[in-house]
C-alpha cells in the first residue's frame, strides 16, 4: 500500500439522492454520525440524504451540512477497514470543513454548527445579489478573465486544465455565455444558489469572519491545503484566514493537488459523495493515482485494487 497518502473531499455540487445509505444500513460508525448530525441540526439528515427530493437537498442550507456530514462517515468506514494515515489533508471549497476535521483541528460537532452557518450566511448572500455560476471550457485563464472584465463576471473555481468556473450576476450570465462562444470556447450552466467564491459573497465573508472570531480552532495534526492561497497550513489563524477567503475569492484547486503531488503525495483518496475530484485529478496529472469511497461497491472496489 502506498504510504504517501493525501485524504480530499467534496464540495456543495456532489450532492445526490441517496448518499451515505449503504454506510448508514453496514457501519453502525456511520449510522452514529448520522444521528448525532440529525440531532445537532434538529432535522432527520437521513430522511433527506436518502429519499430527497432533490430540489430540496440541492438548497445550499441543506447540501453543505448533508455533504459534509457523509463526508466524515465515509471516512469513519475507510478509518476502520484500511490501515491510512494521511500526509496531507484538503477538500474543494465545503470539503476544506471536512478535511479540518480529519486533522483534529476542529470537532465534528462544532464543525457541523459552522458548515450549517457558512451555509445560512451564502443563503443570505445569494437572495441580497442573484447571482450564478459558469464552467468555461477550452479556453486559457487569459481568455477567460477579459471576458470576465467585458461581461461582468469573476474567476471563481481553477479546478483542472481546460476547465474554468466563473460566477457573475444573473443578468451578466448570458452575455458572458456570448463572449464564450465568440471565442469558441464552451459554456456549462451550475446548478448553483447564486455567485460563490467572487465578490457577491462578500456579506457572506464578513459574517463567516465573525462567527470564526469566536470558534476554537487547534493546530492542525496533518497539514491541510488551502483552496485560497494552495499553501499547506496547520496555524489555527491562518486556517482561519483562509476559510473567509475562500468565501468570496477564487478556489484554486489545480493548484492544491500540485503542491500535494510536489510534497510528494502518490495517492488521492477522494472520501464522500461522488468522483468529482478523482476525474478532475487525471486531468490535473495523468500519473497521479486516485481512488474514491462513496458506497459498498468503491469500497469494494479499492479493496480488490489494493
Amino acid at each position: 500500500m502506498d504510504n504517501n497518502v493525501a485524504f480530499v473531499f467534496p464540495g456543495q455540487g456532489a450532492q445526490y439522492v441517496g448518499m451515505g445509505k449503504d454506510f448508514y444500513e453496514n457501519f453502525p460508525s456511520a449510522k452514529l454520525i448520522f444521528e448525532k448530525a440529525s440531532e445537532i441540526l434538529k432535522l432527520d439528515l437521513s430522511q433527506l440524504c436518502f429519499n430527497g427530493p432533490e430540489k430540496e437537498l440541492r438548497r445550499t442550507l441543506n447540501s453543505q451540512v448533508a455533504i459534509f456530514t457523509v463526508s466524515i462517515a465515509c471516512w469513519k468506514v475507510v478509518k476502520e477497514q484500511f490501515n491510512l494515515s494521511p500526509i496531507i489533508v484538503g477538500g474543494l471549497s465545503l470539503g476544506e470543513y471536512t478535511s479540518l476535521v480529519i486533522a483534529e483541528a476542529i470537532s465534528f460537532e462544532e464543525a457541523l454548527l459552522l458548515v450549517k452557518k457558512r451555509a445560512e450566511f451564502m443563503e443570505d448572500a445569494c437572495q441580497e445579489k442573484q447571482g450564478g455560476m459558469l464552467s468555461i471550457i477550452g479556453l486559457p485563464l487569459s481568455d477567460v478573465e477579459k471576458i470576465c472584465e467585458q461581461g461582468g463576471g469573476e474567476v471563481a473555481n481553477l479546478n483542472c486544465p481546460g476547465q474554468i468556473v466563473i460566477s457573475a450576476e444573473t443578468k451578466n450570465i448570458e452575455a458572458i455565455a456570448h463572449l464564450v462562444k465568440q471565442k469558441k470556447g464552451k459554456t456549462i450552466a451550475l446548478k448553483t444558489g447564486g455567485g460563490f467564491h467572487s465578490s457577491l459573497m462578500n456579506s457572506a465573508a464578513e459574517r463567516l469572519k465573525k462567527e470564526l472570531e469566536g470558534t476554537k480552532i487547534l493546530s492542525a495534526k496533518v497539514p491541510i491545503v488551502s483552496n485560497f492561497n494552495a499553501s499547506l497550513e496547520i496555524s489555527p489563524q491562518e486556517i482561519k484566514n483562509n476559510l473567509v477567503g475562500q468565501i468570496n475569492h477564487r478556489t484554486r484547486w489545480q493548484d492544491c493537488v500540485r503542491l500535494m503531488i510536489k510534497k510528494d503525495v502518490n495517492t488521492f483518496w477522494e472520501i464522500g459523495p461522488g468522483k468529482v475530484l478523482t476525474k478532475l485529478l487525471v486531468r490535473i496529472d495523468s500519473l497521479a493515482k486516485g481512488y474514491n469511497v462513496e458506497d459498498i461497491k468503491s469500497l469494494e472496489i479499492v479493496k480488490e485494487q489494493l
